[in-house]
């Protein structure tokens, strides 16, 4: 316990002193999300994550490890690919977000969610939106040019199921057709 000179030898705890991070104000953050321009209030501590899920309730985004090993969490921030789980929401402060909600809808599929499903890459799931996400980022970077290099580039990205082949094929078919990097 802490003792405080004012309180007259009062014990107090520490999450009763002022500063505590338990009484922080919120901060009012802008983010355009799936293109929709989104104003909320965060706590300072509180993950990009933990912000789509909780307070924007985009749940897409899985939450696996919480420490940025398993990429379940992966978004695209400004065009590139991130763990949304190791930023913190205050951090991105005027970004443009993608989830996976943003990626395509029912009846216009984004070229990687097709490809996912012609390859089936996946099984459970539980990975696909961070492994869709990371996929189209890698794409982006243009650094991808042969199996192993995808296989490398996508090495942040786990998948209990085991379906990496047929992750791997789904990324190569948008490969070779050239599409889905711009959008």
């Amino acid at each position: 316990m802490i003792q405080n000179e004012s309180t007259q030898g009062e014990q107090l705890s520490p999450l009763s002193i002022g500063h505590s991070p338990l009484n922080q104000k919120s901060h009012q953050i802008k983010m355009t999300i799936n293109g929709e321009l989104r104003e909320l209030g965060v706590k300072p501590w509180v993950s990009l994550l933990d912000a789509l899920r909780e307070d924007l309730h985009l749940t897409g985004t899985k939450k696996g490890c919480d420490h940025g090993q398993c990429g379940a969490c992966t978004v695209l921030v400004n065009g590139r690919r991130i763990n949304s789980c190791l930023t913190l929401a205050v951090m991105q402060d005027g970004s443009e977000v993608q989830t996976i909600e943003g990626i395509g809808k029912a009846e216009a599929l984004h070229p990687m969610q097709s490809a996912f499903i012609e390859a089936d890459a996946f099984q459970c799931g539980y990975c696909t939106p961070g492994q869709i996400c990371s996929a189209i980022g890698m794409l982006r970077e243009g650094k991808a040019k042969t199996e192993d290099d995808i296989k490398e580039l996508m090495s942040g990205n786990l998948c209990r199921c085991g379906a990496y082949p047929n992750i791997r094929e789904a990324i190569k078919a948008v490969m070779a057709k050239g599409e889905g990097v711009g959008s």
